[in-house]
């Protein structure tokens, strides 16, 4: 029986805080690595593929961490802006590094397309206490505009990354990416879902479950980690 989720409170100011998750990592698999997973803009922690994602982590040894966005915690639509989301990013993974049950783990941190963005966004600041990140469907650009590309910060980050990318993202593909990270040295890794979308669906016709899916994509993203200790 996997543990049950725990959730906790995190100060983002004085005034506004935010609802955590801790997912406990299965004892017989323990990694001591804490995994904090950010939601994409449209959905928040609870959502089916956080959860599904946080439940499978924590199984093969992640102590994972997600968390509601301010905008999201107050069930509001339109995320916050790009400094408020920040900082509850930043504000979350303090919270982690104190926590009694997390404080000498190793951190990895990422998220959901714009969950991801913005933990790209805290390391590009000058985070370096990180073992990794994990992007899950890295949104390079708004969908149908490619000009508008969030790649400019990533060549100041300083630790490793995994950019876990459907081959028919709208938000970028891997032909896309591919390029950026070789034109910008960056220390990445790139793991395509061969005809995966933004959410990582795949066409029926395939032949590969969407389960199986997830489960190549939590079983990557653990070797992938492994592969930096």
């Amino acid at each position: 029986m996997p543990n049950e989720p725990k959730p906790f409170s995190v100060d983002v100011t004085e005034t506004e805080s935010v609802t955590a998750i801790l997912y406990p990592a299965a004892k017989t698999a323990r990694l001591a690595v804490t995994m904090v997973l950010g939601h994409g803009a449209g959905a928040n922690q609870n959502s089916s593929f956080m959860r599904l994602v946080a439940t499978g982590l924590a199984a093969r040894g992640f102590d994972v961490v997600t968390f509601n966005f301010i905008y999201s915690e107050r069930h509001r639509g339109a995320p916050d802006p790009k400094a408020k989301l920040e900082a509850c990013y930043s504000a979350v993974m303090n919270s982690v590094r104190g926590h009694r049950q997390l404080k000498t783990n190793r951190l990895v941190i990422g998220g959901k397309s714009m969950g991801g963005r913005i933990a790209s966004q805290v390391a590009a600041a000058g985070e370096t206490e990180i073992l990794g990140l994990v992007y899950l469907g890295y949104p390079l650009h708004p969908p149908g505009r490619p000009e508008q590309m969030r790649d400019a910060h990533l060549k100041l980050i300083r630790a490793p990354m995994l950019f876990v990318q459907g081959s028919r993202d709208a938000f970028g593909t891997p032909e896309e990416l591919q390029p950026l990270i070789k034109a910008g040295k960056l220390q990445a890794t790139l793991y395509v879902i061969e005809g995966g979308d933004h959410s990582f669906k795949v066409p029926k016709r395939g032949g590969v479950t969407q389960e199986t899916i997830y489960e190549q994509i939590m079983d990557e993203i653990l070797r992938w980690v492994r592969s930096q200790e």
